[in-house]
Formats: C-alpha cells, sequence, structure tokens
C-alpha cells in the first residue's frame, strides 16, 4: 500500500525551474514612460563613473538615457530578440555604441557584480525572485530602482511619486545596498 506521505517530490530545482519560466512568461513589455525613465535615474543619481543594468530593458530607452544624458555606461538585459535589435539600432544611430550594450540574456541568470545602478519595472512577484540574486551580487552602495512594484523582503530608503507626460501616476522605490 502506497502512502501519500512518503511520495517523492519533484526536486527543489526543477520546482524553481517551473516557477521561474512562469514569471518569464509574465515579464511582459510596458515601455516606461521618458520622464518617468528619466526622474529613475535622477532618484538613483547616476554619474558618468556608474554602470547602470536595466533588466528587462525592452526597447532600451533607460540604458540609451542613462549614457546620453547621465554619462555613464549601461548594459540592458533583454530576452526578446526584435526589441533587443531595436535598442541596438538606436545605440549605433546615436553613437553609443562604447557606452551602451543589449545582451540577450535571462535576467534570473545575469551576472550583476558589476553594476552600480539597477533599475527594473517588474511585477513584484519577478522583484521577489531577483531580490536574493540581487542581494548576493551588487556591492554595497549599489542602488536599484523599482518603479511601480516593490521588491518584497527589501527596505526602501525612499519613495517617490511621479507623473508621466500623460499625468499617469507612477511610484518609484529606491534600494540601497
Amino acid at each position: 500500500m502506497a502512502f501519500s506521505l512518503f511520495r517523492r517530490r519533484r526536486d527543489a530545482a526543477g520546482t524553481l525551474e517551473h516557477a521561474l519560466k512562469q514569471l518569464r512568461s509574465a515579464a511582459f513589455f510596458a515601455p516606461t514612460p521618458w520622464a518617468v525613465a528619466r526622474q529613475m535615474l535622477e532618484l538613483a543619481q547616476v554619474q558618468p563613473d556608474d554602470l547602470l543594468y536595466d533588466l528587462g530593458s525592452g526597447d532600451g530607452r533607460i540604458p540609451i538615457m542613462a549614457a546620453q544624458e547621465f554619462g555613464c555606461r549601461a548594459v540592458g538585459i533583454e530576452l526578446d530578440e526584435k526589441l533587443r535589435r531595436h535598442a541596438e539600432a538606436k545605440v549605433s544611430e546615436y553613437g553609443l555604441a562604447r557606452q551602451v550594450t543589449f545582451k540577450n540574456e535571462d535576467f534570473f541568470r545575469a551576472d550583476l557584480r558589476d553594476a552600480t545602478v539597477v533599475t527594473v519595472y517588474l511585477l513584484t512577484a519577478v522583484n521577489g525572485h531577483l531580490g536574493p540574486r540581487m542581494a548576493s551580487q551588487l556591492k554595497k552602495g549599489a542602488r536599484v530602482v523599482a518603479l511601480d512594484y516593490e521588491v518584497p523582503g527589501w527596505r526602501f530608503v525612499e519613495s517617490k511619486d511621479v507623473k508621466s507626460e500623460g499625468n499617469v501616476d507612477y511610484t518609484l522605490y529606491l534600494y540601497r545596498r
């Protein structure tokens, strides 16, 4: 007679991989309004010596703006091939190839150790899975700016309500490692 108490459970890695696969499909592209992107970079106090990582960079507007207006280097992490190619074309058009790069990479597996600033516009559940990775990889003093969705388990040092060009309300959360 088989008892359910003694059933072998799926391995933890397989369960986690399944959960991450579901989260990846939930991370749809919603462009950050230009005015809000600028305010995210201002809140993080981006400087020319920073290396910014934008997780789920979409059309590349945040890394491009960070390089153009704040003078820093930036890396966009984007799985969608079409969005990444569009962003790379803009980088070439603006002559920013030395400052901005894009990686066709899963942000759950991205190496963030060199980042001094990380920007995210991802759902709370996704931020929750990224939180431990960022905590283990980011150096002391690194800043994380989350748009609209907090990083569960982290305490923000500042939150700021902002409006977009279309008068839509957003909330920015600044975290420091």
